[in-house]
């Protein structure tokens, strides 16, 4: 987290860092992408129990029950990682079309820090009226901004390609979180109804 708050703060020392460390993909997967998706949701799952969430198409407060808002935050854990892990392995395969030399844990590196903002964010969605879109529109500019800064140093493109590439990969990064945050909001905010879904009938105890 105190990493993730200097790459908002100071994006460009704080990359050269990362990029002299040179740690590797389990490393930075259990020392630092791990502890910040658990730390959100834990933070989120916290206050939709004690507080509940607002609904506005509704008009009312929903309450979440442990169980329920648990098995979110489980849910949107394992999306979280899923998300950093196809947007690297994405953004590998474009800057192959730009012929960079870089590897996976390069990119890997370079997404699970650029989508820290999104995970800083993410712990104001605790918050009883806060909408989602909201948390997710800011982190995700801070996320493209921070990436500007972390591409050329992570997997050092050429530069006359180096623009293409960012473009590429911020148009997948706004995807790929996008994608995620329409399945967590329509749920937080009451447009999808699980208990009438197949997941619902086939895991009873989900979401109750």
């Amino acid at each position: 987290m105190i990493k993730a708050i200097f790459l908002i703060f100071k994006p460009a020392a704080t990359w050269e860092q990362i990029a002299q460390t040179r740690r590797g993909f389990f490393t930075v997967l259990a020392l630092y992408l791990l502890p910040m998706v658990v730390l959100a949701g834990a933070v989120e799952g916290w206050g939709l129990q004690h507080w509940g969430k607002m609904q506005p198409r509704f008009h009312l407060i929903r309450d979440f029950s442990v169980s329920a808002a648990v098995t979110f935050e489980l849910i949107q854990m394992v999306l979280s990682v899923v998300v950093v892990l196809v947007s690297a392995l994405l953004l590998l395969r474009i800057s192959q079309t730009f012929h960079s030399r870089g590897t996976y844990t390069q990119a890997f590196t370079a997404m699970a820090y650029a989508f820290s903002p999104l995970f800083v964010m993410r712990l104001l969605d605790a918050g009883q009226s806060v909408n989602p879109w909201v948390t997710w529109g800011i982190g995700i500019m801070m996320s493209v901004w921070i990436f500007y800064q972390g591409l050329p140093r992570m997997l050092e493109p050429d530069p006359a390609h180096a623009f293409g590439l960012y473009l590429s990969t911020v148009i997948v990064m706004v995807l790929m979180s996008g994608i995620m945050r329409v399945l967590t909001a329509l749920y937080l905010l009451g447009y999808v109804n699980f208990r009438d879904s197949w997941l619902m009938r086939t895991f009873p105890s989900l979401f109750q």
